[in-house]
């Protein structure tokens, strides 16, 4: 089973870019899809985005445009680029790997005004 670690979070401004990375171990990451989850103090975990296998993709309606998740199967690495940030947006982000039923322990990202 693969094991998942974020990184990448931090406190950035309104309107701001930040790179999460999910960094994972073991055999099977390249029989995985991988999710984004975010999660804000006192709410349900919602889903972010999705990588395929294959490469393909897909969005929650609230980042499609401002959010790309990405992956690099030679790193065993999930990237979610993120630019156009709200204050709404400050969450516990967390990759998901879907074969796997895999979580990660999450990564913190603040946006400020």
């Amino acid at each position: 089973q693969v094991q998942l670690v974020e990184s990448g979070g931090g406190l950035v401004q309104v309107g701001g870019s930040l790179r999460l990375s999910c960094a994972a171990s073991g055999s099977t990451f390249s029989i995985n899809a991988f999710q984004w989850y975010r999660q804000a103090p006192g709410k349900q975990r919602d889903w972010v985005a999705t990588i395929g296998r294959s490469g393909s993709t897909t969005y929650a309606d609230s980042v499609k445009g401002r959010f790309t998740i990405s992956r690099d199967n030679a790193k065993n690495t999930v990237y979610l680029q993120m630019s156009s940030l709200k204050p709404g947006e400050t969450a516990v982000y967390y990759c998901y790997a879907v074969q796997d039923a895999s979580w990660g322990q999450g990564t913190q990202v603040t946006v400020s005004s």
